[in-house]
């Protein structure tokens, strides 16, 4: 959501006359999408703008913070940056800049700024963005979330749901797929609670998904479709029957689990309990077998027991994850849990961390090693960190090294023979 985000704010940014830089050190206009999921991006936008604000002494600097800002800091970023804006207001920011006394030829167009202020997420969606990739693109289909997990600030930051209009992103994925992209993924903080605001005057999420697999199936060009993140108590088995019908619908399923026991679950306010999401894995390895999957887990939070840690251990060895996204609960100002004493400590959650990733890592490595001796296709993204091999993804999103640095594959699939595994990763040779 954050690069889907940024990449409208460049898109705007440009239609008024800046220039992309990639060193922050000659820039005029410097700015930062927060996310307020965690603490640690917080403490890192505080860390910036200390840095930003020195610079002023020597040089002409405007600054601007967007994205996902909680009320506590809110106040107190509208002491340290410039300019302040929900993406909501993003058509306003050529406004704010202007009326900031910053004159650029974009702020000088009428056409610009006509757009009224107000805080409707729909004129964010209509800002064209400026893709950051060629073969990767991520399409917002709603934004907010109703749920209120206690352990979250997104409804406080993003708002209640709202459902961008189906056929725009019908059209958006197919226009992306047309142009050559490989990877689309649909954005939303609940994204299979799709259209569930508009009954009866939207689809739902398996009819969009269905709607985007019927155009796939007319595309002569081959994408995968993924989408994040959905939520246990609105997965239905339609929306795995829809992903085995259509080639287009990756094989890959993110669902947050968050905890594998069922006090922590209602604690979380999660709204499912483990039987639910136990039936939902039941209908995937049922009607996708050769599907990833992917979770999200809290390790640590409030009140959490040894007991109720070593049933998540038990949900991970049943589940066999594929990836698990681990996180040492942290408290967010706003959200329910705030109020409640952060009573498991530091070096508990660290602990449960390090024991859950092992488990995590022990099921991965035996699912990459099953796959040793095939051929996949590979979605190459670039070269390796160490710049020796190219590096990729199969349609499941397993991080794959290739041996070859022939730069023209990248952004394109490719078939490749599996020839040894890791923990998290493969190796492959062009097949």
């Amino acid at each position: 959501m954050n690069i889907s985000d940024s990449e409208r704010v460049r898109s705007v940014l440009e239609r008024i006359g800046y220039v992309w830089t990639d060193n922050e050190e000659e820039a005029n206009l410097l700015g930062i999408l927060a996310c307020s999921v965690r603490q640690k991006p917080i403490d890192k936008v505080y860390n910036k703008i200390s840095q930003w604000n020195r610079w002023k002494n020597k040089r002409n600097l405007v600054t601007f913070i967007s994205g996902c800002i909680l009320p506590t800091d809110k106040e107190r970023f509208l002491k340290l940056f410039d300019l302040i804006f929900s993406m909501s207001e993003l058509s306003q920011l050529p406004a704010m800049i202007r009326d900031y006394g910053v004159v650029t030829p974009g702020a000088l167009d009428s056409s610009v700024t006509a757009m009224p202020a107000n805080e409707n997420i729909f004129q964010l969606w209509d800002v064209k963005p400026n893709y950051q990739s060629d073969f990767e693109a991520y399409v917002p289909i709603q934004n907010g979330c109703d749920k209120f997990c206690t352990y979250c600030a997104v409804p406080y930051t993003r708002g209640r749901e709202v459902s961008r209009p189906s056929q725009e992103i019908i059209d958006e994925v197919a226009h992306l797929a047309a142009r050559g992209y490989k990877s689309i993924t649909l954005l939303g903080q609940n994204v299979n609670s799709y259209g569930l605001d508009k009954k009866g005057e939207e689809i739902t999420f398996p009819e969009l998904l269905r709607a985007i697999g019927e155009a796939g199936n007319k595309l002569q060009q081959k994408f995968w479709l993924y989408f994040t993140s959905p939520h246990p108590s609105d997965m239905t088995r339609e929306v795995i029957e829809v992903i085995s019908q259509y080639d287009c619908l990756a094989k890959q399923i993110h669902l947050p689990l968050q905890s594998g026991d069922d006090r922590m679950l209602i604690k979380m306010k999660r709204s499912h309990d483990l039987q639910k999401y136990r039936e939902i894995v039941q209908d995937i390895r049922q009607l996708i077998p050769q599907a990833t999957l992917f979770t999200d887990i809290i390790v640590g939070f409030t009140s959490e027991t040894e007991e109720a840690f070593q049933n998540t251990v038990e949900a991970f060895q049943e589940f066999k994850f594929n990836m698990a996204y681990i996180a040492k609960y942290s408290p967010r100002p706003g959200a329910a849990s705030y109020r409640w004493e952060d009573d498991v400590t530091n070096d508990e959650k660290k602990g449960r961390y390090q024991r859950l990733t092992l488990v995590l890592k022990r099921h991965a490595y035996r699912y990459n090693q099953s796959l040793v001796n095939k051929e996949m296709e590979i979605l190459v993204t670039g070269k390796d960190r160490k710049g020796q091999y190219l590096q990729g993804l199969t349609e499941g999103k397993i991080i794959t090294r290739i041996e070859s640095l022939d730069e023209s594959l990248i952004g394109k699939i490719v078939p490749a023979k599996i020839i040894s595994a890791a923990d998290f990763s493969l190796t492959a040779q062009l097949a």
